[in-house]
């Protein structure tokens, strides 16, 4: 069976490849995942958003470091996404704090802790900078990712 760091190595590993296939195999069916931009999501609707940002990822490259096991169940890593955002061709360097629960050898819970507000300025450009930080933005930033994911996700289904 495969170590928990084994799994957090594939996971990553596959993403820097833009391979969600290979990084959903790493979660179990009922995955939960939570991030600032998306909020909570389960199951197949956190597998069909790493399907979406593989698909769509632009000038894209990943860096992990620094996993620790908390303990048989939690372990945590770092990484750092850069890439183009696609609505405004801005780059981004994302620092994000993976936390992740393992059960029977598969990811059941991860949770990505990054600022929002920094993203935001490095994505949105000056608008982002300046309003970032404020609760409208944040949820008009979630609501845009909420959404996209929903088109995606009906696309996908309606093929």
């Amino acid at each position: 069976m495969q170590t928990h760091t084994d799994i957090i190595t594939t996971f990553y590993t596959a993403f820097s490849k833009l391979d969600h296939v290979t990084m959903n195999s790493c979660y179990s069916e009922d995955i939960v995942f939570s991030d600032p931009a998306f909020g909570l999501l389960r199951g197949e609707e956190a597998k069909y958003m790493w399907e979406m940002l593989c698909t769509n990822a632009k000038d894209f490259s990943l860096t992990f470091s620094n996993i620790q096991l908390l303990d048989e169940e939690y372990a945590t890593c770092n990484w750092v996404a850069t890439y183009t955002f696609s609505k405004t061709n801005r780059k981004v360097v994302n620092y994000i704090k993976a936390f992740m629960r393992f059960k029977d050898g598969k990811i059941v819970e991860h949770s990505d802790a990054f600022k929002l507000s920094k993203w935001a300025a490095q994505a949105l450009g000056w608008k982002g900078a300046l309003f970032g930080w404020m609760s409208w933005m944040k949820k008009k930033i979630q609501n845009n990712a909420r959404k996209n994911l929903i088109a995606f996700i009906e696309k996908k289904e309606n093929k």
